[in-house]
């Protein structure tokens, strides 16, 4: 039973009626399924393209409506998907770096924090005034081309990033001399905020503090973002400068005016003066506290006639103690005997001696 049934299951196969039959449910199936695809994209031909409308709207839903229009014109579902694809594509990177806006949750930008922070062989003053010196750092600094100071709080820089250059326009927030400096910097490709302090560790040794929000708006800013090239710069630059200013061993110059909520509250000129007075007062101060330590080891000198409390309170003394140790009738004694002959002194005391062996 079995081989005849394998023998009818091979006739069958074999022969050219069953080949016919094979290619006929295939076109058939081809035929169902491109009527689905076409019947859905006419659908979505219909109902989407408003959606895929620029003026009505965009992202996702507007890549489907141009899948789905590309289907009802009778392009091939291939292409249809391709269309569709490029697009979602588009979405997604756009999804990664930031979107179009760099908008995250919570409608905040997306941005990366850089901190760094380096120590510098010169005394705070020196490290913070070669820092307000922005027209120098297109000197050491390898991404800045060129600064121009607009006036005391704004300056404009331009800057390499990879093949092109940026131009940013920089405002000073906040500066407090040999302490800090705050900034924001605007640009076409994207926005920094940064402050920069000044740490003493020693008389010849500051560290200096660098801390960076950089919220990204170009591409390649955006693509650096993923691996840091920012903090990589940041810290090369940092480098350079401790590099520029210990070769040197000073600041090449410095500005040393205050400024608060972005306006100038002290100007250079004021607080170099203000700094110059303080100086000669602590100077004054120092020799006459000087001077009152000369006069105290110093005794002043007195007249010859003149005689202080103490000098007589000595003579006194002295003139009292010679007075208990020497007896009055001492000084008799030595008036009666004082004048006699030696050789009469030896006489008597022979006359005396016999007398005093004889008893």
């Amino acid at each position: 039973m079995s081989d005849s049934l394998t023998k009818m299951k091979d006739e069958v196969t074999g022969s050219p009626a069953a080949d016919r039959l094979k290619e006929e449910l295939q076109s058939y199936l081809q035929a169902r399924a491109q009527h689905a695809v076409s019947g859905l994209g006419q659908k979505l031909g219909d109902t989407v393209t408003r959606l895929g409308d620029p003026t009505a709207g965009g992202g996702l839903l507007g890549s489907l409506g141009k899948g789905g229009k590309a289907l009802a014109e009778g392009d091939s579902p291939a292409k249809a998907a391709f269309a569709v694809g490029k697009d979602a594509v588009k979405e997604k990177i756009k999804g990664v770096f930031g979107g179009g806006r760099g908008k995250s949750g919570g409608g905040k930008s997306k941005s990366v924090v850089i901190v760094e922070d380096i120590d510098v062989g010169v005394p705070v003053r020196e490290a913070y005034d070669q820092w307000t010196q922005f027209q120098e750092f297109s000197t050491f600094a390898k991404g800045v081309v060129s600064v121009e100071k607009a006036d005391d709080t704004t300056s404009n820089w331009k800057v390499k990033v990879a093949k092109s250059t940026r131009s940013l326009r920089a405002n000073v927030t906040e500066q407090v001399p040999d302490e800090r400096i705050s900034w924001t910097t605007e640009g076409d490709k994207g926005t920094v905020k940064g402050v920069v302090t000044f740490h003493r560790i020693a008389d010849n040794l500051t560290r200096v503090l660098l801390v960076l929000e950089y919220f990204p708006g170009g591409f390649f800013e955006k693509t650096g973002n993923i691996w840091r090239a920012q903090g990589r710069r940041a810290r090369l630059d940092l480098k350079l400068y401790r590099k520029f200013i210990m070769m040197r061993g000073e600041a090449t110059d410095g500005w040393r005016g205050e400024i608060r909520d972005g306006e100038v509250v002290v100007d250079h000129e004021t607080a170099v003066e203000e700094e110059e007075q303080a100086a000669e007062e602590e100077a004054r101060e120092a020799g006459e506290f000087a001077e009152d330590d000369q006069r105290d080891e110093e005794p002043e000198d007195l007249d010859e006639d003149e005689e202080t409390d103490e000098d007589a309170e000595y003579d006194a003394a002295e003139d009292e103690l010679s007075e208990d140790e020497v007896p009055n009738d001492a000084y008799e004694d030595e008036e009666e005997y004082g004048d006699e002959d030696p050789e009469e002194e030896d006489a008597r005391a022979d006359e005396r001696e016999p007398a005093r062996t004889g008893g």
